[in-house]
């Protein structure tokens, strides 16, 4: 019966990781969302959620505890699920970074 229990318990998990992945892909490439410099956000994989709590907010932008990277303000776009998400190229440099909007 553990065994059971165990498998339904990651096939939940990964039903959940795969419905965020959808929908997240779906919101960004739907709107067909660009950085500055006109190059797409999201393909496939590209694209992770950060958690709120790996983000704080500096003088000089979002820093990314995971690896000390700042997000400068005006490289900002608004989040529309209202999480944080952080968009890579290949090489894994930041492409795009959507935040939430700020509450006051």
């Amino acid at each position: 019966m553990s065994g059971f229990l165990a498998r339904l318990f990651v096939v939940s998990v990964l039903s959940s990781v795969a419905a965020q992945a959808v929908a997240h892909d779906s919101w960004i490439s739907r709107n067909a969302l660009r950085n500055a410099a006109g190059e797409w956000c999201c393909g496939e994989g590209d694209c992770f959620m950060v958690p709120a709590n790996q983000v704080n907010v500096t003088p000089a932008g979002y820093r990314l505890q995971a690896n000390g990277e700042i997000v400068p303000y005006n490289e900002v776009q608004p989040s529309r699920d209202g999480e944080y998400w952080r968009c890579k190229r290949p090489d894994g440099s930041r492409r795009c970074f959507f935040a939430p909007p700020p509450t006051d």
